[in-house]
């Protein structure tokens, strides 16, 4: 419900939604899909959201992952973000919160086509 609720309003704002309710099938959509970001669950059946995120970093490193989580922990939060994560926000996720993550994650993949993930790393340090 919290899955169709989430693309339903995103929808309503003219964003392209894929919804997969495993992390097997979100992989098997991101290997033949172009997508500007990944929102995951930590805690999905088969396979949880810190496993799915080393096979996305791995397949796509410019792919932009939001991390959602009701148990978020300071060293979950720590290794998501060694492990490529945009962010891990906290359920329940204020929707408007969660809109603006993805427009950031929008404009950084976008930002990391243009120039490359060289350029990229001099600009932040």
């Amino acid at each position: 419900d919290f899955l169709d609720a989430l693309a339903e309003r995103m929808q309503t704002r003219d964003i392209d939604v894929t919804k997969s309710t495993s992390a097997k099938d979100a992989l098997k959509k991101v290997e033949t899909g172009s997508y500007d970001a990944v929102v995951l669950d930590l805690l999905m059946p088969e396979m949880d959201g810190l496993e799915a995120l080393k096979i996305l970093m791995a397949k796509d490193p410019k792919l932009q992952v939001i991390l959602l989580t009701g148990h978020a922990t300071v060293q979950k939060g720590v290794e998501a973000m060694k492990l490529g994560a945009m962010e891990l926000l906290e359920k329940p996720t204020n929707f408007d919160t969660l809109m603006d993550r993805i427009k950031k994650a929008r404009a950084r993949r976008m930002l990391r086509e243009e120039m490359g993930e060289e350029m990229i790393a001099e600009e932040l340090a």
